[in-house]
């Protein structure tokens, strides 16, 4: 099946992003950034690679954010339309208003997650799906905690035939769980209702597959992650570094496993140990020591400070003989001289921690908060 005939995608972007609150606070979670670039932007160059170059957004949460960074999709190579939702409609529900702006659809379709990160082989995928003769195709993924996921289970042919929406801890009939990428025929449309709200896994899956319709599963190999929580997404950003997913990380390599941006000033007295990517812009002074982590665009690490297993996003600067561990840390904030964050400590955009202050692992602050 060659990808040329999908020409169309749907993005779900509409989501509130809950779990990974506090940074979700000022930022829709499409726009978190893996590597440095909004989860997705990721998505959109993986529908590019597979010759999909348009795409339908559906968008309600600081949905501003979204819209002013991708615009009509020109700086992406993927031509762009939004969805508004003033009232969130639901996966479901939000796939049919996608439909109806994208003026109709009228053969197969993409359907991904905006805030999952991944480097399916949708060509494959689609493949899979006209071979089948499918109504629908769910990726699906195998993980050994599912209580977070819709689980499926399948026939000998792949067909499937049951769907448990989170079920609970030791409950789950299989490891096999929904990704939130979907190859779908126009006709699937037909059986979501108009103007309410209606979900993909709670209550259109369950019911064609009591039915027999002809949906499948379709067991992927590559990486995939929900970058559901604070944890995750930290993760998911080394299992970049490392090289455990194929997307484009930016900068340029300057060796195994670090990635320079455009226009940096780096003291040649700097060090860097293990992966480290640093964004366009940045400044990093003398005797900085940076491991393990993702320094944002047009960000400062002031003289002898240690940043170590962190991700900092852009417009953030770390004043002289701080220290940063294992910490997220939002744009547009200002950590002072001497600070010490420990581990799992979450600052949101535009936070500031004053001269001296010692912040103890587990603290997460709100947008515009100071310490």
């Amino acid at each position: 099946m060659p990808s040329e005939r999908v020409k169309q995608a749907l993005i779900m972007a509409a989501g509130l992003g809950t779990r990974l609150e506090p940074l979700t606070l000022a930022v829709p979670k499409p726009m978190v950034p893996i590597v440095g670039k909004p989860t997705m932007q990721h998505n959109l160059e993986l529908l590019r690679k597979h010759g999909i170059r348009r795409a339908t957004v559906n968008i309600h949460y600081h949905p501003e954010q979204v819209v002013n960074f991708f615009a009509a999709g020109d700086d992406f190579g993927v031509d762009l339309a939004y969805s508004y939702e003033e009232k969130l409609m639901g996966t479901a529900g939000g796939v049919l208003r996608m439909a109806e702006v994208a003026g109709g659809l009228d053969d197969t379709f993409v359907v991904l997650s905006s805030d999952a990160l991944t480097d399916i082989d949708l060509r494959k995928l689609i493949a899979f799906h006209k071979k089948k003769g499918a109504l629908a195709t769910l990726a699906l993924c195998p993980k050994d905690e599912t209580e977070s996921f819709g689980v499926v289970t399948m026939d000998g042919d792949q067909r499937i035939t049951g769907f448990f929406e989170k079920p609970k801890a030791g409950e789950a009939p299989s490891n096999l769980v929904n990704t939130g990428i979907y190859v779908f025929e126009p006709e699937i449309l037909e059986s979501i209702p108009q103007d309410r709200f209606f979900d993909f896994g709670k209550e259109l899956f369950p019911r064609l597959a009591k039915e027999g319709a002809p949906i499948f599963g379709y067991k992927m190999i590559e990486y995939w992650s929900d970058v559901g929580n604070l944890q995750t997404y930290v993760k998911t950003n080394y299992d970049a570094m490392q090289g455990r997913v194929r997307i484009l990380v930016p900068g340029r390599k300057t060796s195994a496993c670090v990635w320079i941006g455009k226009n940096c000033e780096i003291d040649p007295s700097v060090k860097f140990e293990g992966c480290v990517i640093v964004g366009d812009k940045c400044e990093i002074r003398k005797g900085a020591h940076i491991k393990d982590t993702v320094l944002g665009n047009m960000s400062v690490i002031s003289y002898n400070s240690r940043v170590e297993g962190s991700i900092i996003w852009s417009d953030t600067f770390i004043s002289q003989n701080a220290k940063v561990k294992g910490s997220v840390i939002g744009n547009w904030c200002r950590v002072g001289e001497g600070v010490t964050i420990e581990e799992d400590t979450v600052l949101s955009n535009r936070c500031a921690v004053l001269k001296g202050t010692h912040i103890f692992a587990g603290t997460h602050l709100k947008p515009n908060e100071i310490l």
